[in-house]
């Protein structure tokens, strides 16, 4: 039997097939690696605003009793809640004397990359104290 160059028929086809699904590859890595990235920065981003809208939610009537600034815990959970409500994210607020801490979560789907759950969870803490 003469191949007369035919005999590697295909072979040129298999080698893009394998390229093109390292190509796809590369640029899901790219694309949904700059979407975490993303979301790590807004969830650290929207934590650490929370927390700074609640740290300045002063008691008033402390405030013009003897001049002192002491938080508010009520307002100030409610203050970093309302944050995070407004800029649609969701989280937890914990007031410790004067600290304010936010908890935000983050969820990040995949589009390219065939991960097994195709969801990335992105967990941001903030703390501001409101000092004197």
């Amino acid at each position: 039997m003469n191949c007369a160059g035919r005999c590697e028929r295909g072979s040129v086809t298999a080698f893009v097939a394998v390229v093109a699904t390292a190509l796809v590859m590369v640029a899901g890595m790219a694309y949904d690696g700059g979407q975490v990235i993303a979301a790590q920065t807004r969830a650290r981003s929207d934590a650490a605003k929370a927390a700074r809208a609640g740290a300045q939610e002063i008691d008033i009537t402390a405030l013009r009793a003897d001049g002192a600034t002491v938080l508010d815990p009520a307002r100030a959970e409610a203050a970093a809640l309302a944050y995070l409500d407004q800029v649609d994210t969701t989280g937890t607020v914990t007031v410790d004397g004067s600290e304010v801490t936010v908890t935000v979560t983050v969820i990040q789907p995949m589009h390219i990359l065939p991960v097994p759950d195709r969801t990335v969870v992105a967990t941001e803490t903030a703390t501001a104290e409101d000092t004197p």
